[in-house]
């Protein structure tokens, strides 16, 4: 095992994929000689080469028309999007015309590609670099939606992905880059919708994203601890393909059921888990589902105001410890 912060976790994840398929290509805004704007692409350039590791112009439009057409024409890109964010300006491409294509070809062009972006906040950078925008992907058909919490999570998850015949929307979470997490040695393939239990309990199934998922399992313990409250941590994951059968089957284990959810509160991902939930496990519950949410608000710059309005690890604690009863 190699201990590596989820920062370097995400130019080991492509390195293993370039080296294994020369088809494999990567670009993006300052991600060559720079090594990308928080660092995770570092090396890359020096390892591969111009004609496979390319800065891009200020274009995200460009950025994405280039990696429909390199993956319509047998290549394997990953491309990246600095901010999630930016996503809203090139958003046509992605879910008009790359979620769409291998549908309205049935099948006869495929999109092997591989959008990586930085989402969520929690770094001081404002509404529109700190938003969490991983519901808009999950509600357009035809696009693989995943977002790590670790760094043997993003190598494993990048190879999955990269290797998917479908397009994937990869999000990861700048608030966690200088996180350090083990990484099994050699090739690491994990497999995307898949959901990960990552603690036991037996009163509560907590349900995370993400960054909100190292804050749940410290809440977890906190309510163990000082609480004599047990909960499950369920890692989400992969949002497309949802893991119903893991979430589903940890919440009839308990009968209680918590989603913590960086998205702003209406139509963020934890409301669809809930109403699945209330429709396939209904008389395992035991309460009411409760999902503990950023406000509708764009998101605040202000340390003191950011910090009140991302889940903490004591609001998670208050939430659970005043449904529990």
């Amino acid at each position: 095992m190699a201990e590596l912060t989820y920062r370097d976790a995400v130019s080991a994840g492509i390195a293993q994929e370039m080296r294994r398929d020369e088809r494999v290509v990567f670009f993006g805004e300052d991600v060559a000689e720079a090594g990308g704007v928080f660092k995770t692409t570092v090396g890359l350039l020096e390892e591969f080469g111009p004609k496979r590791v390319r800065d891009t112009p200020i274009s995200e439009q460009a950025i994405i028309g280039a990696a429909m057409g390199a993956a319509m024409t047998g290549l394997r890109p990953i491309a990246e999007i600095m901010f999630s964010d930016f996503f809203a300006v090139c958003w046509d491409l992605v879910a008009n015309q790359i979620a769409k294509t291998r549908y309205m070809t049935a099948g006869q062009v495929t999109i092997p590609l591989v959008l990586r972006t930085a989402n969520g906040g929690g770094v001081r950078f404002g509404a529109q670099h700190s938003q969490s925008v991983e519901n808009w992907a999950m509600a357009i058909p035809g696009l693989k939606v995943v977002a790590p919490s670790s760094s043997a999570d993003v190598v494993g998850l990048m190879a999955a992905a990269v290797r998917s015949d479908d397009p994937v929307l990869f999000f990861e979470h700048k608030f966690l880059f200088g996180n350090k997490g083990e990484v099994p040695d050699g090739e690491h393939v994990d497999e995307l919708g898949v959901a990960k239990v990552v603690r036991e309990g037996k009163d509560a199934t907590i349900i995370a994203l993400a960054a909100m998922v190292p804050r749940s399992l410290a809440a977890a313990q906190e309510l163990e601890a000082d609480h004599g409250i047990s909960a499950t941590v369920v890692d989400v994951r992969s949002l497309v393909p949802l893991d119903t059968r893991t979430i589903l089957g940890e919440v009839a284990k308990t009968g209680r059921m918590f989603t913590v959810e960086e998205n702003p509160r209406l139509c963020g991902w934890g409301a669809e888990i809930a109403s699945i939930a209330a429709e396939e496990c209904f008389y395992d519950l035991d309460g009411p589902i409760v999902r503990i949410t950023t406000p509708h608000v764009p998101l605040p710059a202000a340390d003191a105001l950011e910090d009140a309005t991302i889940p903490s690890v004591a609001r998670i604690v208050e939430t659970v410890r005043t449904s529990m009863g």
